[in-house]
């Protein structure tokens, strides 16, 4: 957590709320933080982020302005919460698949509704945490028992989350999951990412083939790579460069449709890969989590200034 954390809140109960207020966007509930050194908004399905603002600079993230904010339908942009399986089922490891019910990627926790379990405010900083539990409600998508509970941490240094997983099942539960993090850039082609030079990864476009990065990773079209690497990143655009400090993962997701994958989208202009870019902090591939019944693991991103 970082150090105003400690600090007492203002304010524990929603009526008394300082900075935080319902909201309705579309047709989803979702808290929109208006503090006087940053603004956020983040929806209850999904506990998906869309907007971070501190100081009033431009967006830190990335949305989709032809995202659509209806029950059941993942939100195109921000930072979706894939949980507790990221991307192809069939492409995880068999602990991991054989709880899978569905061939649908990236799991069911972007488009569950998920429950409000605090709001802590003070003069520096807004916590706010969520809780989502995977019970027998989705069994008929996945054979397990776990609480989610992802906590945000906003101020004007930058952007937390830590995302607790907890097996409440008897039995060991393998799952996969990542911060699916949007990016905003000016110009795709005048971006790259620092910190995963000699990194080994799997190009998922290359039938997923081994290979090692030679330097900072540019796009030059559609990008879609696994790497072995937890380690910090700098996001460097035309107009800003971020930090991405991660914390409990081993691999990262470096991503972006390029102008064929992204006419298939939906919630997609066909034009908005040259605006975008997605850096996931993950636990993929081989760096999948084995918990025992009661441990927990916690999968964390801080987003800050590069």
């Amino acid at each position: 957590m970082s150090e105003s954390s400690n600090k007492p809140p203002l304010s524990l109960s929603p009526g008394q709320w300082s900075f935080t207020r319902w909201n309705t966007i579309g047709q989803l509930e979702a808290l929109e933080v208006h503090h006087p050194l940053f603004e956020a908004t983040l929806f209850m399905q999904g506990a998906h982020l869309t907007r971070f603002i501190p100081n009033n600079e431009p967006d830190w993230l990335w949305l989709s302005p032809a995202a659509r904010f209806e029950p059941g339908r993942p939100i195109r942009g921000g930072i979706p919460v894939c949980w507790p399986w990221f991307g192809d089922p069939a492409r995880n490891a068999p602990e991991v698949r054989k709880r899978v019910k569905t061939p649908s990627p990236h799991g069911f926790a972007r488009t569950a509704l998920w429950k409000l379990e605090d709001v802590r405010e003070n003069a520096h900083e807004v916590e706010i945490s969520l809780s989502l539990d995977a019970n027998d409600d989705f069994a008929d998508v996945w054979n397990g028992h776990a609480l989610a509970l992802l906590t945000y941490s906003f101020s004007v240094r930058g952007c937390q989350l830590a995302l607790t997983t907890t097996n409440l099942r008897i039995g060991p539960l393998a799952f996969s999951q990542a911060l699916h993090t949007y990016l905003p850039t000016t110009d795709i082609t005048r971006s790259r990412v620092l910190g995963l030079g000699y990194r080994h990864y799997m190009d998922t476009l290359k039938d997923w083939e081994y290979c090692t990065q030679d330097g900072p990773v540019y796009f030059e079209g559609e990008t879609d790579r696994i790497y072995e690497s937890g380690e910090p990143l700098t996001i460097v655009t035309p107009s800003a460069s971020r930090k991405l400090t991660a914390v409990g993962s081993d691999s990262t997701v470096v991503w972006n449709p390029g102008p064929d994958k992204a006419a298939k989208l939906s919630d997609f202009p066909g034009s908005a890969w040259q605006t975008m870019l997605c850096v996931e902090t993950a636990n993929a591939a081989s760096d999948y989590r084995v918990l025992n019944e009661g441990q927990s693991h916690t999968l964390g991103v801080l987003i800050g200034r590069g």
